[in-house]
């Protein structure tokens, strides 16, 4: 298929979008074929984005059945939601062989919808802050839902994170478990332009490791997305009190600054003999201890001789022995130490306070729409965009 039809790919922010390219749909060798052929080939492809896509604004018979759907290898597994779209639990062995739930959540699935700390979900369609809720698109200016004083923080009140999806395909178990979630975000919806088909899919690869792939098609208008997975890591366990001990190392040298209400300035400054340099392995405590209240900062990955999936961060437990390496092909991972967590009763009525958990949210810089030095994240009608990250899990004897 792919020698007879173009899509561009919009899979690095780093790569400008062409914002007049219309590639052509059909080859001139397809143009050739007889009639038969041709209409058999135009069914196919329609059909195609009818099942990848959906008909609808997530038009399903169970359009507002939340569920909770399992993924288990025989070797770890994890339990989602299509509310947000959100990992709500990954069981893990320790050093001991005894397994543990390494994320933070909630017993019920009613209690994600009244969530603010957007607990493993996927937030969009703008992912992190946009300074002042408002950017410039080929000359129309455009007011968005701010959530967050006078910004919008992860898609605004109403994002990815507090919709329901549609599940698209769930493989509970057998070789490769999967499930693929999709939503259909309205041309509007918190102020954003054109109808966006949104796709995420979780799958168990290895023994150890999970991957997420993100897909988004904007069908009409050009639009940013910067699709982020927001979930809150404690390997000791979700109940095993703050990610203080646990030691990270980050694959950034550099940093995007912010100002007091965490929008950026612009700037792209080194972490050298600053808080912020974790590209040698650091234990997190340490180094936090010089900041106010904790990490919330976007990180510039750097290049690995030029590697599509880079290393973006890796992090150690030393009590259980369990360690996460996080590689993706973003530009950026903002690194977050769940400051703002307070008094959350989540999951066994374990109650969650500030540094509970961590995030490492691979992504797009924070408010590019607005800072045109940094990668762009328009998307165009016949661009997909496309966001990869592999969290690889290993237990040290």
């Amino acid at each position: 298929m792919s020698l007879l039809v173009s899509f561009p790919i919009y899979s690095h922010p780093h790569q400008e979008p062409m914002m007049n390219h219309k590639p052509p749909l059909i080859s001139s060798t397809m143009m050739n074929k007889t009639p038969t052929v041709f209409y058999c080939f135009i069914l196919t492809i329609t059909i195609t984005f009818v099942l990848l896509w959906g008909g609808g604004a997530n038009a399903t018979k169970h359009e507002d059945t939340i569920g909770i759907y399992e993924l288990n290898n025989g070797h770890f597994s994890i339990k989602c939601t299509n509310w947000g779209a959100a990992i709500i639990s990954v069981f893990l062995p320790d050093k001991n062989g005894e397994f543990t739930d390494v994320v933070l959540g909630y017993d019920s699935v009613e209690t994600y919808k009244n969530d603010t700390t957007y607990f493993g979900s996927v937030v969009g369609r703008v992912a992190n802050r946009i300074g002042g809720a408002q950017f410039t698109l080929n000359g129309t200016h455009y007011k968005l839902d701010a959530n967050e004083h006078q910004n919008i923080l992860h898609g605004g009140h109403r994002g990815f994170s507090d919709v329901v999806w549609k599940v698209i395909k769930h493989e509970k178990d057998g070789k490769s478990p999967r499930i693929t979630f999709a939503y259909h975000s309205f041309d509007g919806e918190a102020g954003f332009p054109g109808d966006l088909k949104v796709m995420v899919t979780y799958a168990l690869v290895g023994k150890y490791k999970l991957s997420v792939k993100m897909l988004a098609k904007p069908i009409n208008k050009a639009t940013p997305v910067n699709l982020a997975q927001h979930t809150y890591w404690n390997l000791g366990g979700h109940n095993s009190g703050d990610i203080l001990s646990e030691k990270i190392q980050i694959f950034g040298s550099h940093i995007t600054p912010t100002d007091d209400e965490l929008i950026p300035t612009g700037e792209i400054t080194s972490v050298k003999d600053t808080p912020y340099d974790f590209l040698e392995p650091s234990v997190i405590k340490n180094k936090i201890k010089d900041l106010p209240t904790g990490y919330d900062i976007n990180y510039v990955l750097d290049d690995q001789e030029g590697k599509k999936m880079k290393v973006a961060a890796i992090v150690w437990d030393k009590k259980s022995k369990r360690s996460m390496k996080l590689t993706t092909d973003a530009p950026g991972v903002q690194f977050y130490t769940g400051n703002y967590v307070k008094d959350l009763k989540g999951k066994g009525g374990y109650v969650y306070e500030a540094h509970a958990g961590l995030c490492l949210e691979t992504q797009g810089f924070p408010d590019a729409v607005n800072h045109p030095n940094f990668p762009s994240q328009i998307v165009n009608p016949g661009q997909i965009y496309k966001h990869h990250m592999l969290f690889a899990f290993s237990i040290d004897d």
